[in-house]
This record gives C-alpha cells, structure tokens and sequence, in this order.
C-alpha cells in the first residue's frame, strides 16, 4: 500500500501532514475560543502527562444555540468495544460512542442488527486493538458526528497503531467512505483491494462483507 507499511502504521511524515491538514480544517469552522490550543499530536498526553484537549467544546448552531461538538484531536481512555467499527470511550468525565470513519465491519452475534460473516472475529480483533482502560488518541475529519450522534473519528491505539487502517489491512473490515469524511480513503481502498487479492479475514471466509449467517 502506497505510504502505509504492513500493521496500520502510517510514516511520521504522512501522519503528521494528515493529522496537520485536519486540525487545520477543524478549526476554520470551529468558533473562537479562549480554551486551551488544539495538540497536533493524535495520540498520549503532552508534556506534562495531561491529556490533549479541545480547543472548541462548543459553538453556536444557525439559531445561535450552543451545541456539543467534537475536539479536533483528543485523547481518550476505551471503556468498551461494542463491535468491530464502534468504540465506547471516555473523554474527561463524559463517555462517548465513537464510530471509526472509513470502514465497515460485519455485525456481531447478538447485536441490534442481523450477525454477519465474521462479525463476531471483527470485534474481537478490535478489542485486541483497544483493550478496556487504555489510552488511545482520536482524531477527526470534516464531520464531527454522525446521524446518530457518535463522534466520528480516525482512532489510534495505545502502540500507535492506526487501527481503522488496521482493521481494513486485515481483513476484519471493508472500506467504506463517509463523505466528506475522507482523508485517508485512499489508504483504505488501496488497504480492502490487498486484503481481497490475499483472501484475508471476512474475504476468505465469507467471499464478500454484509454476509447474513
């Protein structure tokens, strides 16, 4: 895969530029604040061992309301995996559901929805990923929540690891772009057609994603 070496790691310099143009993007449409500035840096605390926090919590919405929004970069601690796409995490005193952007696992047994092939092996490779009580770093697009109100975001766990790519690499996920949520959809694609070809994970066992069992 161009710019991205096998295990979800993407090079300093291709990471850095990316969580950069994000930050930047966050920002411009984010209110003026006097909070604390936003971290260029996806994951673990700064120097002082403090978490990174958001620069923007809240901002007006079009009838001057205020509304909760979602730190451009911010770190978090894993409270629950729900399934291979959906993290419970802890963001200061608050939990939150986050939907990882760009990929598509199966459903898991005994979720809301129908299980599919390989769901239930997608969510325990996500929990090997992201163990309960540890640090991860989040890191967001254009968008800051979806429809059902989980904050959207590329997550990176506790070794660094890029786990949307990750999990897309090897075959527990399909990619799947949330315009205009797209910055590594590139990454993704290229990540599912590797996986294809080498009948990794959900497309050797079931051929195809969205397999009802």
């Amino acid at each position: 895969m161009t710019g991205s070496p096998r295990g979800g790691r993407l090079s300093p310099f291709v990471l850095v530029a990316a969580v950069s143009l994000l930050v930047a993007a966050a920002c411009s449409t984010a209110p003026a604040t006097s909070g604390p500035a936003v971290s260029a840096h996806p994951t673990g605390p700064d120097s002082t061992g403090a978490p990174v926090a958001s620069a923007h919590p809240t901002g007006p919405d079009s009838t001057g309301a205020p509304v909760a929004t979602a730190p451009a970069t911010a770190t978090a601690v894993v409270v629950e995996v729900v399934d291979g796409d959906t993290v419970e995490v802890a963001i200061g005193d608050r939990v939150e559901s986050v939907r990882l952007i760009g990929i598509d696992s199966p459903e898991k047994t005994g979720g809301l929805r129908p299980a599919e092939c390989f769901g239930d092996e997608a969510t325990a490779r996500a929990r090997q990923l992201l163990p309960r009580g540890s640090d991860v770093g989040l890191v967001r697009d254009v968008e800051a929540r979806d429809r059902y109100d989980r904050l959207l975001a590329y997550v990176f766990g506790p070794d660094g690891s890029f786990v949307n790519l990750d999990l897309v690499e090897d075959g527990y996920a399909a990619a799947f772009p949330f315009e205009p949520n797209t910055t590594f959809a590139t990454e993704f694609a290229a990540a599912e057609s590797a996986a294809r070809r080498l009948g990794l994970g959900l497309w050797g066992a079931c051929g195809s994603p969205d397999r009802e069992l």
